[in-house]
């Protein structure tokens, strides 16, 4: 049975009491014991412990360092402080159209240096043309049936992409060899996409990658997701947007990365995917 963000998101907050709970009985300490340790009415850490009252950071320190356990404590407050807000759905995000929330990130692409990007579904937003663009959040807009600013939208996502050709950011970008196929917009916007990725990955600030129909997998085609920097990794599933700041979780995804492309063709072998692909929409 799948569940909902806001489903999702109390698991979460369980998740992050049921841990620090194990991280006190690895102590060997009662919760009354933990709490004269924090200096905590006796009931504190029982309500905690019960996922009866989400922790600030400075409770999360304090239980870790009772524990002898001050190494676990940044994780955890990542993860606490992403609980109530990680799973962002879709329609909330674009309840007002979508040029908005093109608009509201970016401040987070002007700032970040190194971006990986891996692409299961489509060209990734910010080596997207605008045609193409328009295709795909026509598409969205349509299926989500909320506001029409397409126009408006795919002008903003172009605006927001400046940081390919302008500032100090450098993107290695994996795509599944099926992006290059999906056809999200007609025959002569999907070319006109595809010589466009030609062309950037000709730039010296861009790597990008093609994992072949071919490759032997050793990690199996993923989500969609966007990191930045080693601050944030984005996630996108059909109904909502996850985003991710433990420092866990991201090196996860680092890995993951570094093994998608290890799996990947670069280059001359890459170009040659891309050109293949702009034959068939010719």
């Amino acid at each position: 049975m799948s569940t909902s963000p806001l489903s999702t998101a109390q698991a979460a907050r369980v998740a992050i009491a049921t841990r620090l709970d194990e991280i006190r009985k690895d102590a060997g300490i009662t919760g009354h014991e933990l709490a004269q340790r924090c200096g905590w009415h006796k009931s504190k850490a029982s309500r905690i412990a019960r996922a009866r009252t989400t922790p600030s950071d400075d409770d999360i320190r304090a239980w870790c360092r009772a524990c002898d356990a001050e190494e676990l404590a940044a994780d955890l407050i990542a993860a606490s402080r992403t609980a109530e807000s990680m799973y962002l759905q879709w329609r909330q995000i674009h309840r007002d159209g979508m040029r908005r929330v093109h608009e509201r990130t970016v401040p987070l692409y002007e700032r970040t240096t190194h971006f990986r990007v891996y692409a299961s579904n489509v060209v990734p937003g910010m080596v997207q043309t605008g045609d193409y663009a328009t295709g795909l959040l026509r598409s969205i807009t349509d299926f989500q049936g909320t506001p029409d600013d397409v126009a408006a939208a795919v002008q903003a996502r172009l605006n927001r992409s400046r940081v390919v050709h302008e500032g100090n950011h450098r993107f290695a970008l994996l795509l599944e060899e099926t992006v290059l196929y999906y056809r999200v917009c007609d025959n002569a916007a999907m070319a006109g996409q595809l010589r466009y990725l030609l062309q950037v990955m000709s730039r010296p600030n861009v790597s990008l990658g093609i994992i072949p129909f071919t490759a032997r997998r050793t990690v199996w085609p993923l989500e969609a997701f966007y990191a930045f920097d080693g601050a944030q990794v984005a996630v996108e599933t059909l109904t909502a947007e996850v985003n991710i700041t433990a420092p866990g979780e991201i090196q996860t995804y680092f890995k993951a990365f570094a093994e998608l492309s290890r799996i990947a063709v670069h280059g001359t072998d890459a170009r040659a995917c891309i050109t293949k692909a702009i034959d068939a929409f010719c």
